[in-house]
């Protein structure tokens, strides 16, 4: 509840103390005219023994009413207001594909013995459980690229579909270029505002028919931005094969990352380059867009006034009509 016009409850202070200056100026002003004896005896002393009535004893609560309808009158000019507020929010949500490289160069187990494409599933879906009201899909790509689930809103049915992905799906390879080709297709119809590809790879594009510059220069168009993470440690990578004797094994392979075509997509796109040498640092990068990606709420506030002047004005006149009754009916004076 607020007031509109607080500066009358002054009021509450001054005319009570004007009422009380009033009356003791008339107290002052007022000469006896008549002195009368002191009576010891007789009609002084049967008046002092006479018993007050009930009408006597409650002649105060007219002045009481008084004051209870002045407080009101004054209350009601100060016009209090019941305020009520309400906020609606509407989220403007992030577009976003997740493109993820599943060559079988992904089977490099350089991030403490956990191949690289199981870590990679791991910190996509921490990923997605801190992600709301944005449309997230993915793609998927090894020599050719596919969408492995398009827009949704159902994070659940994209952290099924990325669990159920394999190494050897598809043709093997890295055709980068198809890849972000694929995504920034799927992201071509979207009405959103903020439009995100968040590429990951652990090679060098030699595969597919479109080359990297000029995907990244068509997402550019769209207003697509790309940032692109290089996964695996430098040197050579332990990548498992199987032995029908001697069960699994390794093989020492040199892998390529090409970190400067990754860094050239990002810088066409107006994202950022990351490097992942291990899992936490994959974290961080995962951590890190999601701050720079956040959705975009607009809150539209709206406030109601209910007066309540006629509340406590309505008391009032019925107060002051019980006062008026009184004073000149059971509690009526004679001068």
């Amino acid at each position: 509840m607020q007031l509109v016009s607080p500066l009358f409850l002054v009021l509450l202070i001054v005319l009570p103390s004007l009422i009380f200056v009033l009356r003791w100026f008339r107290k002052q002003a007022i000469v006896p005219v008549v002195h009368f004896s002191d009576f010891r005896q007789g009609f002084a002393a049967g008046i002092q023994q006479m018993r007050e009535t009930f009408s006597v004893k409650v002649l105060p609560t007219l002045s009481i009413l008084r004051f209870i309808v002045l407080a009101l009158l004054i209350f009601t000019l100060a016009r209090p207001q019941l305020t009520q507020s309400q906020e609606r929010k509407f989220a403007e949500g992030i577009d976003i594909l997740l493109v993820l490289d599943i060559s079988e160069s992904m089977r490099a187990e350089d991030f403490k013995g956990v191949n690289r494409i199981q870590i990679a599933k791991s910190v996509i879906n921490d990923f997605l459980s801190h992600r709301e009201n944005d449309r997230i899909g993915s793609v998927i790509f090894a020599g050719e690229s596919f969408t492995l689930c398009p827009l949704t809103l159902d994070y659940s049915v994209l952290i099924e579909l990325l669990r159920d992905v394999e190494i050897g799906q598809l043709e093997d390879g890295t055709a980068i270029g198809d890849a972000l080709a694929t995504a920034t297709h799927r992201l071509e119809t979207s009405e959103s505002q903020t439009k995100v590809v968040i590429l990951l790879t652990d090679g060098e594009n030699n595969a597919g028919s479109i080359d990297p510059e000029t995907a990244a220069t068509l997402a550019r168009s769209l207003g697509i931005k790309v940032y692109t993470i290089g996964m695996g440690k430098e040197g050579g990578a332990r990548i498992p094969y199987p032995d029908t004797t001697f069960g699994k094994r390794y093989r020492e392979v040199l892998t390529y990352l090409d970190e400067d075509t990754l860094k050239q997509i990002a810088s066409i796109t107006g994202g950022r380059y990351f490097r992942a040498t291990d899992p936490q640092s994959l974290q961080r990068i995962y951590a890190e867009i999601d701050l720079f990606e956040k959705t975009k709420f607009a809150v539209i506030r709206t406030v109601d006034h209910k007066e309540l002047a006629s509340y406590i004005l309505i008391p009032a006149v019925l107060l002051l009509g019980i006062e008026i009754l009184l004073s000149n009916t059971v509690l009526r004076k004679i001068p």
